[in-house]
């Protein structure tokens, strides 16, 4: 066989040498290793929205556990009950998409910056709005301007407790810092 110059005269790596030169977690990009549980998070809202979760059919579900609950109660009074629950998924899941929005907009950097509290909270905002709008489109759901200002709220609420947790930790590590023997 003649001389090939060209030639690699090394052959391909196989693939456990691979695996060896690339940890496992860089294969993924670190924006997506960031922003996943947010975007999983808006996916879970978004099926939320739909029909399937509506007043009408999460009264099927709600209504028989209240009155077991409440067998005193009136039918008025466990209407109340049902309003009150369903507000209450509203705040609470938009609490917990603050959080995972600030986790994917701080990426792989720590401590607190207000920056991030904001696009994170734009962000959380414009979603509840987006997804007010879907539900004017859904027969069963209204769309309703004080849902988004629920949701929005909820985003707002965990803001302010993230940011009174990282002012918590900053101050016990100045503290542990200032009792550190030298």
């Amino acid at each position: 066989m003649p001389e090939q110059p060209w030639r690699n005269p090394r052959p391909a790596p196989e693939l456990n040498e691979l695996r060896r030169r690339v940890p496992a977690f860089q294969l993924i990009p670190a924006w997506l290793r960031a922003w996943w549980p947010a975007l999983v998070w808006a996916c879970i809202i978004f099926s939320l929205s739909t029909d399937s979760l509506s007043a009408e059919h999460t009264s099927l579900f709600f209504g028989p556990m209240l009155h077991w609950l409440f067998p005193s109660a009136s039918p008025v009074q466990l209407e109340i009950y049902h309003h009150y629950i369903r507000k209450t998924a509203h705040f609470s899941e938009y609490f917990v998409f603050y959080l995972l929005l600030f986790r994917g907009v701080r990426g792989n950097r720590t401590g607190w910056r207000w920056t991030w509290a904001l696009a994170a909270l734009s962000i959380a905002a414009g979603y509840s709005a987006l997804d007010e709008i879907h539900q004017a489109f859904v027969i069963s759901r209204t769309a309703s301007p004080w849902d988004s200002l629920l949701d929005s709220s909820g985003a707002f609420v965990a803001s302010a407790v993230l940011f009174l947790w990282f002012l918590f930790l900053r101050r016990r590590q100045t503290i542990s810092q200032a009792q550190a023997p030298l």
